[in-house]
Order: structure tokens, then sequence, then C-alpha cells
């Protein structure tokens, strides 16, 4: 005894079957078949526009953001220890400027933590840095606080407070914001991969699609001897236009995220990396005079940063290493001059502080080598000056590069959603052409 499902698959299949026997049966399953293909051409080329759009949404108002936060929080971060350094080095002399961007770097890592906190997912690997980052600020703040406080009373405890709140940042906060950079960076790339993705379904069910408009036209044209059905020509028009229409968003989208990528994205990357190593020579500069000569440690550390910033002395031809060159050679061609200003600057600040440290260890002249590395009236011989005439440089670079991304990659997403209302649109016309022009064939059956 068959099952009841088995039966009913078995009629369906005998009145398929019977109903094809016949050419008005076998011209109702065409344009059933037609009507589906088309249909799905339409969805399917919409919903794989529309996963690509939210990417590309993704990449300009999220992830893209959030890398540039992430790159921010990291250098408000040093920049807030190399300031602190500084304010500690001059003491009573400190100006208000120095207290306030200090105040101001601090402020502004702990909104850019909240923000990104808010903002990113609960599942994101870049929760857990936030996470640290947020416990972690307060405590650092508060050693700074009591090195100050010791230091206006000139107790010998504060330089090692102040020592102590560096090792924080170097150890914990630093190397966390690197992490969460990292993560955002990652976080970006896949977008940037999502949003440029070939919709190689799409294309492969046009061609299905198409294939199946032909083979129907053909064979009306064997058996009725009728070159032309308007209907099914409508419909394979609407096809060929709506693949044409995802051809050519795709490409124009690819080249502006292409563009916003090798413009803005991945040269801002690069030119972060230099930032941080800018202040990352600061802070050793700094901190070399806090110790007092006690240690190597910060000498070794301003060593090795000026070497990643301006790459080894022996370098093959036609190659560059350091950071500064790797951001120069990916950076756009306006944000060029600002670099090449920057390097300049680092070059004179290296010689200025090379010039304090004979002052030191040659002259045995601490107190000259101090002043002619930070002061308080502002020298501009000093290699505080030359350091902020670097960072100033390259924060020109910086926005100049971030326009470059806003520019090419805002309002690719809607370009791509739009092709997709487009395609689900002409998906449906041609269904409604195909089943148009085969109904014409049947009525002359009637």
């Amino acid at each position: 005894m068959k099952r009841p499902s088995t039966a009913v698959a078995t009629g369906v299949r005998a009145r398929l079957a019977q109903a094809t026997r016949t050419p008005p049966g076998r011209l109702r399953l065409a344009g059933v078949v037609l009507a589906v293909l088309t249909v799905a051409f339409g969805g399917l080329t919409a919903w794989q526009l529309e996963t690509r759009a939210q990417a590309a949404d993704r990449v300009v108002s999220y992830s893209q953001p959030l890398s540039r936060d992430a790159a921010e929080i990291h250098r408000n971060l040093a920049d807030a220890a190399t300031t602190a350094a500084s304010g500690f080095l001059l003491a009573g002399a400190e100006p208000d400027e120095v207290r306030s961007r200090y105040e101001q770097d601090v402020a502004t890592a702990a909104k850019l933590i909240a923000e990104a906190a808010a903002r990113t997912t609960a599942t994101s690997p870049a929760q857990g840095s936030l996470a640290r980052l947020n416990q972690q600020l307060p405590v650092y703040a508060g050693l700074v606080e009591t090195a100050r406080a010791d230091n206006r009373q000139g107790i010998p405890l504060g330089g090692g407070y102040l020592r102590y709140a560096s090792e924080q940042m170097q150890t914990v906060l630093l190397p966390t914001a690197a992490e969460l950079a990292a993560a955002e960076n990652q976080e970006l790339s896949d977008d940037y991969a999502a949003a440029e993705a070939v919709p190689w379904a799409a294309y492969g069910l046009a061609l299905v699609t198409l294939a199946a408009l032909v083979w129907v036209q053909s064979t009306l044209f064997r058996r009725t001897n009728r070159v032309f059905n308007i209907g099914l020509l409508g419909a394979t028009a609407a096809v060929l236009a709506g693949s044409l229409w995802l051809t050519v968003t795709g490409l124009a989208t690819d080249s502006a995220l292409h563009r916003s990528s090798r413009e803005g994205a991945n040269p801002l990357q690069a030119l972060n990396s230099a930032r941080a190593d800018v202040l990352t020579a600061r802070l050793a500069e700094n901190l070399h005079f806090v110790a007092r000569g006690s240690t190597t440690r910060y000498a070794d550390q301003w060593a090795k940063a000026a070497e990643n910033l301006a790459g080894a002395e022996k370098t093959p031809p036609g190659r560059y290493s350091g950071s500064l060159a790797d951001a120069f050679y990916k950076a756009p061609e306006a944000a060029r001059p600002s670099i090449q200003e920057a390097r300049n600057q680092f070059d004179e600040w290296r010689r200025r502080h090379d010039a304090a440290r004979v002052r030191e260890v040659s002259d045995a002249d601490y107190q000259g080598a101090l002043e002619a590395t930070v002061t308080a009236t502002g020298d501009a011989a000093t290699a505080d000056a030359a350091f902020n005439a670097t960072d100033r440089a390259l924060a020109q670079a910086a926005d100049i590069e971030q326009d470059r991304f806003t520019k090419a990659a805002e309002g690719t997403g809607g370009d791509l959603r739009a092709a997709g209302v487009a395609a689900a649109l002409l998906g449906l016309l041609a269904a409604a052409a195909a089943l148009r022009g085969l109904g014409r064939r049947l009525a002359e059956y009637r």
C-alpha cells in the first residue's frame, strides 16, 4: 500500500506529464519556469547588492570611524604620558597649556573609549580591550596626580610615581590600545572585503535565465516560424539591463571603495603607526631626564623608536624602511608635503636630541641638556619644539587622508542599494513580459 505522500507525488507527476504532452501545456510550463527564473534573478541580485550595501555603510559609518578612534585613543594616551613627563620636568614652571594638554588628552581618551564601547557589539573582540582601558585609565591618572603633588612639594618620591605611571602606560594601556586598533583594523578589512565581494550567484542566475529565454524563443521560432516574440524579447532586455546595471554599479563602487582604501584607510594606518613612534620617542626622551641618568633604558627606547621612524641607515636601492617613509609612500599626493615636512622636522629633532645628549654625557651638564630638550618658554630651538612641529605636520596629513577616505567611500552603499532595487523591479518586469509574450501564443490555441 502506497503512503499518502507518495501517492500525491505520483499524481502530481502524472498530471504534469499529461499537461506537457500538448503545446499549450508546454507553453504554460515554460511561462512558469521563466517567471520563476526572472523573479529569482531580481530577488537574488537585490539581496546580494543589499548585503554589499550594508557592508559599504559599515565601512563608512562604523568600522572606519572605530578604526580611526582606536588610533586616536592610542595617540591620546601616548601624548598624555609624554605631556605628563614634560610637565613633571618643568615642575613649578609648567605652563598652563602643558597641563591643559595633558587633561585634554586624558578626557578625550576616556570619551573615545566610552563611545567605542557603546558602538561596539557585545561579541566583538574589541570589547575586552575597551574594558581594560576603561579600568586602567583612572589608575594611571591617579598615579600621575600623586607624582605631580609630590613633585610640587619637592618630595623625590614623585619621580618614582611618574616612572611607575609611565610603566603602566607602556606595559598595559598602550599595548591594550594597540590590540584595540588591530581588532578594529581587522573589522575594517572584513567590511571592505564584504563590500567589494563579487555577486557570483547573481551573475550565474542571470546566465541561466538568459539561456532559458533564448532556448524558449528559439524553440518557438522552430515550431511557429515566427522570428520575434515581443514579450520574450522584452524579458530578455530586462534581464540584460539588470545584469548591466549590476556590473556597472559593481565596478563603480569597487573603484570608489578601492580608492578610499588606497588614499584614505590604508595610508591612515601607516600614518598612525608613525605618529605612535613619534610619541614613543618623545616619551622616552622625557623619561630619560625624569630618571636623571639612573638607567639607560629610556635612552635605548629613544634609539629604537628613532630607528623605527627613520629606518635602517643602509637600505638597498629602490627600497625604503621606517614608519615615516612608509607613511610617505603610501600617502596620496596631497598629503605627501605634510609628511615630508614631518620627516624634515624629525631630522631636526634628532640633531637637537643628539646635541643635548652630548651636553649631558660629555659635558656633564644635566640642566643644560634638559633646557635644550624641554623649556617653559616655548623656545623654538629645543627638541620639544621640533617634536611639536613633527606631530603637527603628521596631524595635517591625517586630516587630508581622512577627507580623501570620506569623499571616496561616502554614498557607495546608496548606489549599491539603488542598483538592487532596480534589479528587483527589472526581474518583475521580465516575468510579466515573459508571461505576456507566451500568453499571446497560448491564445492562438483557443
